[in-house]
């Protein structure tokens, strides 16, 4: 920690952005990739730029996960993709309300 804020003072940001979820969130709530971002940070804490690259690259791709959804958006796209194909097979009809009609109302 340094001893003068000079960042602060200066009004210039050069290295907050490294960590986005630790930065003081609206209404004091954890922001929601904190955890991992924490695990991460503890990490490579004290190891160095170069080992700590090798020996917290789970803790990093967990984080980043949790930022970006990589893993999710992949997973959806293919969920979607084989009920398309199974429309087109006949083997799957979805219901009448995921068709776009709407029921009846009274």
């Amino acid at each position: 920690m340094p001893f003068w804020g000079l960042q602060k003072q200066l009004g210039i940001d050069v290295d907050s952005f490294l960590l986005r979820q630790s930065m003081p969130q609206p209404h004091g709530q954890a922001a929601v990739c904190h955890a991992f971002e924490r695990e991460w940070v503890e990490c490579g804490h004290g190891l160095g730029q170069t080992r700590a690259r090798r020996e917290c690259q789970l803790e990093y791709e967990d984080f980043m996960e949790c930022m970006q959804r990589t893993k999710l958006t992949q997973r959806l796209r293919t969920i979607l993709e084989q009920r398309d194909r199974m429309i087109k097979q006949g083997k799957y009809t979805p219901p009448e309300h995921h068709m776009g009609k709407e029921e009846p109302r009274p």
